[in-house]
């Protein structure tokens, strides 16, 4: 089976289209004959700026969890996410957590296609690309979408993450 026929990645296709994504960035999916886990490797592989990689990170904010996209070019402050969200604690989650939570494997967790809608925060630092790249469900599948794009097809809060 193409990768690009992989379920999740048709999953993720059909939640952009319904969450009103430019239709351009859909048709731009694209899958990478290497998998790219980290937005070091996304940013060679497509030749942007590693900044210019959403991560599509998961957190466990007191067992909930908490999707932060944020640019590639820095970690996140999970003491500063935890003040944002109103947490007590905030720290990665388990790969079960994020697997039941989004239905994907980290590594290649979109910002859309989950079983249910998750609270997220959005990078303001991604604002300063006028392109960003996404993962679309499995490793090796990213697409390019805008910061503005995120919020609205995550209904995201944009946020100061680092």
């Amino acid at each position: 089976m193409p990768a690009q026929d992989h379920p999740k990645v048709q999953k993720v296709i059909a939640a952009l289209r319904e969450g009103g994504a430019a239709e351009e960035h859909v048709e731009r999916m694209q899958v990478l004959p290497d998998v790219v886990t980290t937005a070091a490797a996304a940013a060679e592989a497509l030749g942007v700026e590693v900044g210019a990689i959403a991560n599509s990170l998961v957190f466990d904010a007191d067992g909930d969890p908490l999707l932060v996209l944020t640019s590639g070019a820095h970690r996140v402050d999970t003491a500063k996410v935890a003040g944002l969200v109103g947490a007590a604690v905030v720290r990665r989650a388990k790969p079960d957590f994020v697997a039941t939570a989004t239905g994907q494997a980290i590594g290649g967790i979109a910002p859309v296609g989950h079983p249910a809608p998750l609270r997220t925060l959005v990078d303001r630092a991604l604002e300063a690309y006028e392109e960003v790249w996404a993962a679309g469900g499995i490793a090796h599948a990213v697409f390019p979408t805008t910061f503005a794009e995120l919020v609205a097809i995550t209904d995201g809060t944009p946020a100061d993450v680092a």
